[in-house]
C-alpha cells in the first residue's frame, strides 16, 4: 500500500501506467465500475474492468445532427467530449421492474422488489456538465418530501470519479451556463489528463473523505506548480473554444412573457417529435408506469419506463392530449428546461452538454432556437 499523503487536500499526480491500479482498487472496494468504451461507432457507457476498455486514442466530431469518431495522434483515454449516454442510464434506468407478484392459494403475493440494485456503482469518467446534471437529478429525486427510492439507493452509494474536460465539442455550451468544463464539486476523485512529450499522467484532486482514503492507497506524487498551471490552462482552453452559448439573463421572464410568440411554430416546423433530445438529456426524468400480467392471470409485473414530453400520449387525459401539436410539445420542453424548472427546483434544467443538438436527427439547435426567439427573427434554425 502506498504511503498516506501528508496533505489530504493537495493535488497528486498519478502516472497513466498506474490507471489499472485505480480500477482494481475501486473493484476491491466493492464497486461495479462503469466507464466509457467504444462500441457501435460511439463512445458509450458500460461495465469496465481495465484501461484497455477505455476509448484510448479516440476523439469525437460533433455538430448539429452529426456524430463521428476519429482517431487521435496520442493515446489519451479521455480525449473526447460526451457520448450519447449519460449517467442517468444507471442511476435512473430506462426500464425498471418495480415489483412482481404471483398468485398463490387464491391470493397475489409480492415476490420481490426487483428495483433494488446490486453492487454500488463507481462512475468513472464523469464530466463537469454531467456532475451538474446528477446534482439536478438529486434535487428532483431526493430533494423534496417524496424521495425516489430506486434512484436514492443507487445514488447515495455511488463513488464518482470525475474527469475534467480538456476538449470541447462544437455542440458544447456548458461554459455559458457555468456548469463546466471545470469540475467544481460533486465528486470523490477528479482527474485531469495530461499527455505530451513530457509523459502521460493525471492530476488527481479529492472531493470527499472516501476519495482521500482511496487515493491514499495509490502510488502518487505531489503535483508541481507547473503541473497545476498546465491543468488550469487545459481546462480554460476547453472553455474558450466553445462556440455556442445561451444568454440566461432575463431568459426566464422572456419565456414566460412569450408563451404565444409566433416564432414557436416556425422553430418547431422541423421537429419530428422523436424524443431523441429527451432520451440523451442527462437531466430529463419523466417516466410512465406499465402493468402487465400473463394470460392465465397468475403472474403480474409493474414496470417503470422512461417517457418523453414529445410523445402525444404524454399529456393525455380524459378527452385527449393537452399538447396535440408539435410546436406545443417543443415549447413545453424548451420552456421547462429554461424557465419553469426554476420554479420547480430552483435552477435551470439544462447543463449545456449539447447532446440534444448532436443527436437531433434534423439538427435543431436549442441555443439557436433561444437566440431566434429573443431576437424576434422568424427564419428558424440554420
Amino acid at each position: 500500500m502506498a504511503r498516506l499523503k501528508q496533505k489530504n487536500d493537495a493535488p497528486q499526480v498519478l502516472e497513466a501506467r498506474l490507471l489499472p491500479t485505480l480500477l482494481e482498487t475501486l473493484s476491491r472496494h466493492g464497486y461495479d465500475v462503469i466507464g466509457p468504451t467504444v462500441r457501435d461507432g460511439a463512445i458509450v457507457l458500460d461495465h469496465i474492468q481495465s484501461p484497455e476498455q477505455l476509448p484510448a486514442g479516440w476523439t469525437d466530431e460533433q455538430t448539429a445532427g452529426h456524430y463521428r469518431l476519429k482517431s487521435r495522434e496520442d493515446r489519451a483515454f479521455f480525449g473526447y467530449a460526451v457520448g450519447p449516454d449519460s449517467w442517468k442510464k444507471y442511476l435512473h434506468p430506462a426500464e425498471l421492474m418495480l415489483w412482481s407478484a404471483q398468485k398463490q392459494n387464491g391470493d397475489f403475493r409480492i415476490l420481490n422488489n426487483a428495483g433494488e440494485p446490486g453492487r454500488p456503482f463507481a462512475l468513472f469518467g464523469v464530466r463537469a456538465c454531467d456532475l451538474a446534471a446528477i446534482a439536478k437529478q438529486d434535487r428532483v429525486m431526493m430533494g423534496d418530501q417524496y424521495r425516489n427510492p430506486p434512484y436514492a439507493s443507487r445514488r447515495e452509494n455511488a463513488f464518482i470519479v470525475a474527469v475534467q474536460c480538456t476538449k470541447s465539442a462544437e455542440t458544447c455550451f456548458c461554459a455559458s451556463l457555468q456548469t463546466g468544463p471545470r469540475a467544481a464539486g460533486g465528486f470523490d476523485l477528479c482527474l485531469t489528463e495530461m499527455t505530451d512529450a513530457r509523459g502521460h499522467c493525471f492530476v488527481v484532486r479529492t472531493g470527499s473523505k472516501r476519495g482521500v482514503e482511496l487515493l491514499s492507497e495509490l502510488d502518487t506524487t505531489a503535483a508541481t506548480d507547473e503541473q497545476q498551471r498546465l491543468e488550469a490552462d487545459l481546462v480554460e482552453a476547453a472553455a474558450r473554444s466553445q462556440k455556442r452559448a445561451v444568454q440566461t439573463e432575463g431568459l426566464k421572464k422572456f419565456l414566460e412573457d412569450n408563451f404565444d410568440h409566433e416564432g414557436w411554430q416556425k422553430l418547431a416546423a422541423r421537429c419530428l417529435t422523436c424524443g431523441n433530445c429527451t432520451m440523451v438529456c442527462p437531466t430529463c426524468f419523466c417516466t410512465t408506469v406499465e402493468d402487465s400480467s400473463n394470460l392465465a392471470g397468475t403472474h403480474a409485473e409493474r414496470w417503470r419506463r422512461w417517457d418523453s414530453c414529445f410523445t402525444l400520449s404524454f399529456s393525455y387525459i380524459h378527452g385527449g392530449s393537452i399538447r396535440s401539436s408539435t410546436h406545443a410539445r417543443y415549447r413545453q420542453w424548451l420552456t421547462h428546461k429554461f424557465s419553469t424548472w426554476i420554479d420547480q427546483f430552483g435552477s435551470l434544467g439544462c447543463v449545456g452538454c449539447g447532446r440534444c443538438i448532436t443527436w437531433c436527427p434534423v439538427g435543431i439547435d436549442v441555443t439557436e432556437s433561444i437566440r431566434t426567439l429573443r431576437e424576434g427573427n422568424s427564419h428558424g434554425n440554420p
